[in-house]
């Protein structure tokens, strides 16, 4: 009989390693199984978020972002540069430099927390009887071995979901990898989906010169953002960056040829249209990866979006099975995961030690930060406005533009506003919604004050240094009670 694992992981990516590290912290005997392969067919772990999502995208806009204001901005410094010119592979080398640093990272962290890896495709067996270790089949490249362990945590992540009539071919018609290998500048570009992925893709591309239409299904602009926010961020996209975006559409066919890919669509108002782009971006969201699991035999329960199914504390139906990441209910957001993945490995110590598993082993969802890492970015964390009048919860508003604050007028980046909103009685603050300079940094202090349940007074009472972003924040809490001051 094979060595029996006290937890076996399936998937290692923000959800998996990190869970697999935090159990063989807490003297697990942990092992990792994962399929992913780079470019050059070899094991690569990090999953999505590191290889082809999270980091390289954003390594891809800090370069295009320098290259634009290079252009654009540094003239108002007194830097000029003539015939600035963008190497597109230099850029790519760079950003596939990062991926390879931190995925070889997280194969020393594994060895030096002495968790196995295991390449290849995990299937869980259907168990025989409660009290037997759970088996998993692992098959690569043919080659099958078994392995046992009594926990096991699913963290198969996500795929990107397909358009039935544009099959990727990451030539003409690309996913995020193929957005983000690109070796030349097309002079026309399609995206289709205005959300993070796509937002974030298209203005990579667009900074660097090509001219972008972006193509969305749903009738308003970013509406799981607040609709200021959202107004505000369309404004901007449109005006300052040059992105062409057209809500409410529907795509009627996508067709290829050697030179270009013709998208026909109806607009909003149901007029025929039709689009000629050099490449075509599809970015409609993603699903949940459940592929290979074996979710046929061994009755492991997922819902109607195929998403696993858990309870508040990643439990499947299956004993001793939990799921987290993308592969269930929640946002599909790499930090999100990563906190499921230590929430369950503290929980399987736990109940490894005969103790009850605590509430704080749950994770709370209204505390969890959105963000798009667009110029300038977007973050929120809790509720919008229209989600408190839907639920009938008087509030109070603060806001703030970076406009009137000096360290963002210092750095010429002064597009945007933060917002907070606070319980009208109580002051509690029940959501903050920024966009801006670097919002992606100033989003944590708001995440720690709805955390500890702060008022927007405690905000206040705060003393934020000058001069820096972070005054904004300060300010709009101030503004809450309309004491504001530099305004």
């Amino acid at each position: 009989m094979s060595e029996i694992f006290d937890v076996a992981v399936i998937g290692a990516g923000p959800g998996g390693y990190v869970a697999a590290i935090r159990c063989a912290q807490l003297g697990l005997n942990t092992v990792c199984i994962d399929e992913w392969k780079n470019q050059k067919g070899k094991p690569s772990l990090g999953g999505t978020c590191l290889n082809v999502g999270c980091i390289p995208s954003k390594a891809l806009l800090e370069s295009s972002e320098n290259y634009f204001e290079l252009k654009h901005k540094f003239s108002a410094h007194g830097i000029s540069c003539d015939n600035a010119a963008v190497d597109v592979p230099t850029m790519v080398a760079r950003k596939d430099k990062i991926v390879t640093t931190f995925t070889v990272g997280i194969a020393s962290l594994f060895k030096k927390n002495k968790i196995k890896s295991i390449h290849g495709r995990g299937t869980l067996q259907k168990r025989t009887a409660p009290s037997e270790a759970w088996k998993i089949v692992v098959v690569d490249a043919g080659n099958e071995q078994i392995l046992q362990a009594k926990h096991v945590i699913i963290a198969t992540g996500s795929v990107p979901r397909q358009l039935p009539f544009a099959p990727i071919d990451n030539d003409k018609i690309l996913d995020n990898i193929g957005a983000l290998s690109l070796t030349e500048i097309p002079k026309r570009l399609g995206v289709i989906g205005a959300g993070v992925i796509g937002l974030e893709m298209g203005s990579v591309w667009r900074r660097l010169g090509a001219e972008v239409t972006i193509l969305e299904a749903l009738p308003e602009f970013m509406m799981a953002a607040d609709e200021q926010i959202a107004k505000e961020a369309n404004s901007i996209f449109s005006k300052e960056l040059g992105l062409q975006m057209h809500m409410g559409v529907t795509i009627e066919s996508v067709k290829t040829t050697k030179s270009k890919v013709t998208i026909r669509y109806a607009d909003a108002d149901k007029k025929k249209q039709t689009l000629e782009v050099e490449k075509l971006i599809v970015a409609i969201g993603r699903i949940p990866n459940t592929t290979g699991l074996g979710i046929d035999k061994n009755g492991l329960a997922v819902d109607e979006r195929g998403l696993i199914t858990v309870d508040a504390y990643c439990r499947t139906n299956l004993s001793n099975v939990y799921a987290v990441g993308d592969v269930v209910r929640g946002p599909m957001l790499a930090h999100k995961a990563s906190e499921e993945g230590v929430a369950v490995a503290e929980m399987i110590a736990h109940i490894e030690k005969g103790q009850q598993v605590e509430q704080s082993q749950s994770i709370d969802f209204n505390v969890i930060p959105w963000i798009i890492y667009t110029s300038p970015e977007i973050a929120w964390v809790g509720k919008n406005e229209k989600e408190l009048k839907a639920a009938g919860i008087a509030y109070k508003v603060g806001q703030f533009p970076f406009m009137a604050n000096g360290r963002a007028r210092s750095i010429g980046d002064a597009s945007g506003f933060i917002k907070v909103l606070a319980d009208e009685k109580r002051d509690r603050v029940l959501g903050i919604h920024m966009i801006g300079p670097n919002v992606s940094e100033l989003i944590s202090e708001a995440v720690m004050a709805m955390k500890f349940s702060a008022s927007s007074e405690d905000i206040a009472a705060i003393v934020h240094a000058h001069p820096t972003l972070s005054e904004v924040l300060h300010e709009a809490a101030l503004g809450v009670d309309g004491r504001a001051l530099h305004i």
